[in-house]
């Protein structure tokens, strides 16, 4: 995964354990648990979470995948208190990815935690959190947008969602060079989207039906004040309403994403 900040990187970093996310659906293994092509040993974190949470057993068989690449199944071998030893075998493609480049104005830590959650769970790839102008300048301080704490958060979804591509994450803290120098190249061949409670609404089977590409923006908690639509806009953004309810980000996130795809 890549991440890239346009400011300096916070100096606090909080570690992000299995225990606050979601179960281990898919086992994901890196180049360098492998001691062979088909035996992966484990012995971090994971370890203690196949023993609490998934309690497996010597010959179990397991969903595994190796990150940025196939899908397979591990049986293990051998199991105790210091490793896990697993034959593995990995012969499928991971999910396809959403067509899809989220934009997202930069909200309280938690509430991007749970957004980031449920858009990598889904699929999305790609990701900008940009600054705006109702943005708290204390929430570019926060740990969660440290790299190591995106990092583990991105494979905790990815093990939620059985996937192995990370995504990629990119931080700019700067609205309007974002929009004016970026978001064009950004949205090349693709369909940019700002929702927006108070717009025109939004027919999802011109998305569907012709398979586009999208870069979905979505403002932080209070909306995008108007001269930041306008400069959206003047980029080629369509302003469009998802329904009549108003939703907090981190549910606006997967019911827009559940809709457009």
């Amino acid at each position: 995964m890549r991440i890239t900040q346009s400011g300096k990187s916070p100096c606090f970093v909080r570690s992000c354990s299995y225990s606050n996310f979601n179960a281990m659906n898919i086992v994901l293994l890196s180049e360098s648990d492998f001691t062979d092509k088909n035996r992966a040993v484990i012995a971090d974190s994971r370890l203690e979470h196949l023993h609490k949470v998934l309690n497996v057993k010597q010959g179990d068989t397991l969903k595994v995948g190796i990150v940025n690449g196939q899908i397979g199944i591990g049986i293990v071998e051998c199991l105790n208190n210091e490793e896990c030893s697993l034959t593995v075998d990995l012969n499928s493609p991971p999910p396809e990815a959403l067509p899809c480049t989220l934009v997202i104005a930069m909200p309280r830590p938690k509430t991007l935690k749970r957004s980031l959650e449920a858009a990598i769970a889904m699929g999305v790839k790609r990701i900008f959190i940009i600054g705006s102008y109702r943005v708290e300048k204390s929430y570019w301080s926060s740990p969660v947008l440290s790299s190591e704490y995106l990092h583990k958060l991105s494979m905790l979804a990815l093990e939620q969602a059985c996937d192995t591509v990370l995504p990629e994450i990119q931080i700019r803290k700067l609205f309007r060079p974002f929009v004016e120098d970026e978001l064009t190249l950004i949205s090349q061949d693709a369909k940019a989207i700002i929702a927006h409670p108070y717009a025109p609404s939004f027919s999802m089977s011109v998305v569907r039906e012709n398979k586009q590409k999208v870069v979905l923006v979505i403002g932080p908690e209070g909306g995008f004040i108007p001269f930041e639509i306008n400069l959206l806009e003047k980029q080629g953004c369509t302003t469009v309403s998802f329904g009549n309810r108003i939703l907090r980000v981190e549910q606006a996130v997967p019911a827009i994403l559940a809709k457009l795809f």
